[in-house]
């Protein structure tokens, strides 16, 4: 009797991964929170294999925790103040001062699709990398410097060229003025960050789909078989509308603004998401990416959302940057002595 108890359970736990849960309306439940974070790059490392053995992976990820301890050790009160300009590393601070690795959630796994533990969320191309810029898309981010956008990359030094998106205050990234998430994290596509605040949350109705994203606390609402709105207006996360293909959630997202610009994509970037489920507890979400105006053909993505039971917290960002004062003030400082060499 308990054998046959217990293979009865096994059959129903199996066919509740086969048939997902519904909403009133017929289609798939796909509410819920889930964890985006993962060691999984956009890209492929250049002579990587696109899929690790469990080995490998699990080497790999020890690795990753072993780090991830060793930079969580104490940080000593007597240390030495920082090299002047910061010692080169990437990102807003270059080591002069900033989040302790304490505050920092990369990830700490691989993505696994179709049981094949992926070394890049980019599918197609085959050789898991974004295609290459057009001509024209490459000339014409020469330009773009001057404009602030999500994703813009720190510059090595003030006043060197090409400047940089911390050189002026009105280059000033937007993740950093608190208007999107940094990077892509809101979407779409909604890829990891790579960095903290890793929670995306899904909200269903038969009329709209809320997906909420726990970075910058910004909220996409797709309107079920909607048309778009008219080209004149634009948004910061585009105009969503969605459909059901079976039992895959279809998200079209047209009329972005021209400061989102998606790795320098223009305004007439277009992007196709497909949210399926592929257990009780993991979603599939798949994206197409299509800009001839940058690459001079569409590209893919896919990777594994698991559920998590973690709370989605407010994202209590600041309204004004109050440091921003004493980065003019210094500039100005700046600015006087070299007024002064050039006297001498």
């Amino acid at each position: 009797m308990l054998k046959r108890f217990v293979l009865l359970t096994a059959v129903m736990a199996i066919a509740s991964y086969a048939q997902p849960q519904r909403m009133p309306d017929g289609h798939p439940d796909l509410q819920g929170t889930y964890d985006l974070a993962t060691l999984t790059p956009l890209e492929r490392p250049a002579g990587a294999k696109a899929v690790l053995t469990p080995e490998e992976a699990a080497k790999l990820e020890k690795d990753t925790a072993a780090r991830r301890d060793k930079a969580n050790d104490p940080i000593k009160g007597d240390r030495p103040a920082p090299p002047k300009g910061g010692d080169g590393s990437p990102g807003p601070y270059g080591n002069v001062g900033g989040y302790n690795y304490f505050w920092l959630d990369p990830g700490s796994r691989y993505t696994v699709v179709d049981g094949q533990i992926r070394t890049s969320i980019v599918v197609d191309p085959p050789d898991g990398r974004v295609p290459t810029m057009t001509q024209a898309a490459r000339k014409r981010t020469r330009g773009l410097s001057a404009r602030p956008t999500s994703d813009a990359q720190e510059s090595k030094d003030p006043g060197l060229e090409p400047a940089g998106s911390y050189d002026d205050p009105e280059r000033r990234p937007l993740g950093e003025r608190c208007l999107l998430g940094f990077g892509s994290t809101s979407g779409p596509p909604a890829l990891p960050d790579y960095f903290y605040n890793n929670l995306h949350q899904i909200v269903q109705t038969a009329d709209s789909v809320m997906i909420l994203t726990e970075m910058v606390h910004d909220a996409r609402i797709v309107r079920m078989n909607a048309q778009h709105l008219p080209k004149t207006i634009r948004k910061w996360l585009g105009d969503s509308i969605g459909h059901w293909e079976g039992d895959t959630l279809v998200v079209d997202t047209t009329n972005f603004n021209d400061q989102t610009r998606f790795r320098e994509s223009t305004e007439n970037l277009h992007v196709i998401e497909r949210f399926s489920r592929m257990d009780a507890k993991t979603l599939l979400y798949r994206f197409t990416i299509e800009d001839p105006a940058t690459w001079d053909h569409p590209w893919t993505g896919e990777y594994a959302w698991p559920a998590t039971n973690e709370p989605i917290y407010e994202y209590a960002c600041h309204e004004a940057n109050y440091a921003l004062e004493d980065i003019l003030r210094g500039a100005r400082a700046r600015e006087a002595e070299a007024a002064e060499k050039a006297k001498k």
